[in-house]
């Protein structure tokens, strides 16, 4: 790709949580409440256009969401039905994939197991691209889920104290929220998590860096009542390279009634899912679970996404 190919893009992408301001975060936000209260209005916008849904990692709810996304926006979608069945087999680059379906769809969405990879795609790709996750990495449109849920339902996405719980250090969902939530005001950080999967330094030294208040804690009981959101994780089987490692550390943090009775009443229970044990199903009844409405929200938000990089108004 060349550097005046580059020069000369006039769209935009999505591939970290930087690449919009709070303002465009906010303008995204409210145009996602709007679909959210009248989707019908939105129903025919997409008419001819196609998405590029490129998933070369295990997904159920991200790759089904924007799939289901660009459908109810009148588009549709192409994607190949699993990575053996690509070129990528064959040995061709990310790079060439990236340009070839770009060359059949107006629009990008991408899982790759590789950190560093949705750059790669955008740097390669002729139409906007989104990043679904990337390794460990980011997963910026699950923040916009996250960020449209909290919205949704405590009315605001300032002054709120949000404690993560599990697995910190491979948990790109847990990296995106904190980077991109950390922008609105006086929002403050409880990191729950065992020794060996702490929130990465280069997240609390940014947080420092920041003023932006958090702590480590490692027993989630002791600071319940203190939560306006607590944000559940599973340990990851798939990061881990010492399988002895993952079951040691796997159940460590398992949410629960009991666990619960200290709690705010307003609290918000979120998870990006899939979920393992880590939230028992006895919760899911309880009123402050939200983490299944998280669900039709991560729709909702990707379709105003959509909509924003196609510049469909």
């Amino acid at each position: 790709m060349t550097e005046k190919f580059l020069k000369e893009k006039k769209f935009r992408s999505l591939v970290t949580g930087d690449d919009f301001t709070v303002p465009e975060l906010v303008d995204l936000l409210n145009l996602a409440s709007d679909i959210y209260r009248e989707p019908n209005n939105f129903s025919n916008l997409c008419n001819g256009k196609v998405l590029g849904s490129l998933f070369f990692e295990p997904s159920t709810r991200t790759r089904l969401s924007f799939e289901a996304a660009m459908v109810r926006l009148g588009g549709s979608y192409i994607n190949i039905p699993e990575p053996k069945g690509s070129s990528v087999m064959k040995g061709e680059s990310l790079a060439d994939t990236i340009r070839t379906v770009a060359a059949y769809a107006d629009i990008i969405a991408m899982r790759h197991p590789l950190e560093g990879s949705a750059e790669v795609a955008r740097q390669n790709s002729s139409v906007p691209f989104i990043n679904a996750g990337d390794g460990g990495h980011q997963h910026p449109t699950q923040t916009l889920t996250d960020l449209l849920t909290i919205k949704e339902t405590k009315h605001t996405l300032e002054n709120l104290t949000i404690g993560l719980c599990g697995d910190l250090k491979f948990g790109r969902t847990v990296h995106s929220l904190v980077k991109t939530i950390s922008k609105f005001p006086n929002n403050k950080f409880i990191f729950i998590s065992p020794v060996e999967l702490e929130i990465p330094e280069y997240i609390k030294m940014d947080l420092k860096k920041r003023n932006i208040e958090f702590v480590e804690v490692r027993n989630l009981e002791d600071i319940m009542d203190k939560l306006d959101i607590l944000y559940m994780t599973r340990v990851q089987r798939e990061r881990f390279f010492n399988e002895a490692d993952y079951m040691r550390l796997k159940d460590t943090y398992i949410l629960d009634n009991k666990k619960l009775e200290n709690a705010k009443e307003d609290l918000i229970i979120l998870h990006p899912l899939p979920r393992v044990n880590e939230i028992a199903v006895e919760v899911d009844k309880d009123p402050r679970a939200k983490y299944f409405e998280q669900v039709r929200f991560g729709m909702i938000v990707r379709m105003a996404l959509i909509l924003r990089l196609l510049e469909v108004r």
